[in-house]
């Protein structure tokens, strides 16, 4: 038993989240750097250096400089294993981040110094809020001219509804920046461009030593003094506690792409980061020393490899211990399976896993029979609760442009579908197929991916249709009575649902009020309830 504990207290695990272009790949990259998994990180967007970014390992991802779905990396530091969760900040894969969050124990939130707090931050720090998950925030691109450090600090306050405590402190910005000061460490760090390499340079030398003028020049000496004194003054004093509540964010200050205030940020997080927390489910509170196995797919990547047409599930292990080739129950299905060979990420690289701890994420070969969500136990029938699901929002049908592909394209558009992203209704009337998502971006990546990755071509054609309902009834008459009547506005989803797609939300008041025994939902959770 000890020997569970003790892995338990190795692991940390955490999201990378923010708006896009804030920096959160090239953060990932470089934590992944510190931690020794490679020797020279990559770039988003560079014309100079010519390795991409290895987060971003999709074709796509390469070509357009941004992330489109979560990667995995697992790497150990100073005798921890960490799990980095780096997440698509733009915000039609915002679905595809929040199921993410559902897995990690805390986040590093990164926002741009020009820029301050944007829209996206803002949902995103809402789903932090939801279930008070610990935030760290990293303050990035300091080697530009950015907003004022103290009013960076206001409007997160205001606009997070978190209070924050600076733990390291720029010494100016944009050209004259000079480093930073760790409060929590009472150490200089200066600063020098490095954008591919690690390189120290570090002064331990307090705020009150005569020697800060002569390193810093008279005046940003007399300026950090004046600083720190005002944080310690008006801001609370650091305390776990309130970090781990998910009460008070420590923020960060640096510059990702030059290396600079990642190492602070990173022995830091070390330091105070939560242990794998308990999880709650359907029927009670799983804690992650129990010595039973459970764990949930927060997501389903189709295509890691596209030379073998694979699916991989991730699976967040909560509690007891993961073993290769043992039997788990999968609780949906109520049958037993087993996995050959589960692996650990590195992005798309994998390594093949004996066994598995609460906290780490583990892939696994999927032939299908996993959807989002989906609970394995040791013979336990729970579901993991709170993994959200959304309405799509935008409706398109898609039109094959190849006859000849056919069967491609239908394999393709599943797989795809399956990955939580966007949702596939089909028509009965001339088997059409309707694709919802929540933004408009996920149409291009799924063109993309089905030419690229399956070889058929299609278009998109835009339909008028403003929501999808699941229609229920305990009434089977009155329920196959409706679905007669309204034939070309009923669809189907992939579990064979049928849904009522309406045009407008009159159509759904009006269609509520002529049939009550029909109960309309507006997602698909309805379906996840498990009788004990």
């Amino acid at each position: 038993m000890a020997s569970l504990t003790q892995e338990i207290k190795k692991r940390r695990t955490f999201a990378i989240i923010s708006h896009p272009d804030a920096g959160k790949t090239t953060l990932t990259e470089k934590l992944l750097l510190f931690g020794g998994a490679i020797q020279t990180a990559g770039a988003v967007k560079s014309n100079k250096i010519k390795k991409t970014a290895t987060s971003d390992f999709m074709e796509i991802e390469k070509q357009r400089g941004i992330s489109v779905a979560t990667s995995v990396m697992t790497f150990e530091y100073k005798d921890l294993l960490i799990n980095i969760l780096d997440t698509p900040g733009h915000k039609d894969f915002a679905e595809d981040t929040y199921r993410t969050l559902t897995a990690v124990d805390s986040v590093i939130l990164v926002v741009d110094c020009v820029k301050g707090v944007e829209e996206q931050t803002e949902r995103l720090m809402e789903v932090c809020r939801m279930r008070n998950t610990p935030v760290i925030i990293f303050i990035n691109k300091l080697d530009r001219e950015g907003k004022y450090p103290f009013d960076l600090l206001d409007e997160l306050e205001e606009k997070l509804n978190i209070r924050v405590r600076p733990l390291t402190w720029p010494i100016n910005m944009g050209n004259k920046f000079q480093g930073v000061y760790s409060l929590y460490e009472e150490k200089l760090y200066f600063f020098k461009v490095n954008k591919t390499k690690v390189e120290e340079d570090v002064v331990e030398i307090g705020l009150s030593d005569p020697g800060l003028p002569k390193l810093l020049g008279e005046r940003d000496a007399e300026q950090i003094r004046e600083d720190v004194e005002l944080i310690e003054g008006v801001y609370d004093p650091f305390s776990e506690e309130t970090y781990r509540d998910g009460i008070l964010a420590p923020v960060f200050f640096g510059s990702a792409i030059n290396n600079f205030g990642v190492k602070e940020l990173l022995d830091t997080f070390c330091q105070i980061a939560p242990l794998p927390q308990p999880r709650a489910t359907t029927v009670r509170e799983v804690k992650p020393e129990e010595p039973k196995f459970s764990g949930f797919v927060f997501k389903i990547h189709a295509n890691l490899d596209p030379r073998h047409r694979d699916r991989i599930a991730f699976l967040r292990i909560c509690s007891g211990k993961f073993e290769r080739g043992k039997f788990f129950h999968h609780v949906r299905l109520n049958k037993n399976v087993r996995f050959s060979s589960p692996f650990s990420f590195m992005a798309s690289a994998k390594n093949v896993l004996d066994e598995g701890f609460p906290g780490d994420v583990v892939g696994l070969y999927d032939t299908g029979t996993f959807k989002i969500g989906d609970t394995l136990t040791e013979g336990e029938n729970f579901m993991f609760s709170g993994i959200p699901s959304f309405s799509p929002e935008i409706f398109k049908e898609l039109i094959n442009l190849d006859p000849m592909k056919s069967k491609q394209l239908e394999k393709g558009i599943q797989q795809l579908t399956d990955e939580g992203v966007a949702q596939l209704f089909t028509l009965e009337l001339g088997n059409r197929k309707i694709v919802g998502t929540v933004g408009e971006l996920q149409f291009d990546v799924i063109q993309y991916r089905l030419e690229h990755e399956y070889g058929a071509k299609c278009r998109w054609v835009p339909m008028n249709i403003s929501k999808a309902c699941w229609i229920t009834s305990t009434d089977a008459t009155k329920l196959n009575e409706f679905i007669r009547l309204k034939g070309n506005q009923i669809g189907f989803d992939k579990d064979n649902n049928p849904v009522f797609l309406a045009e407008s939300e009159w159509m759904i008041r009006m269609n509520k009020e002529n049939n009550p025994a029909i109960q309309f939902h507006f997602t698909s959770e309805f379906k996840t309830d498990v009788s004990a």
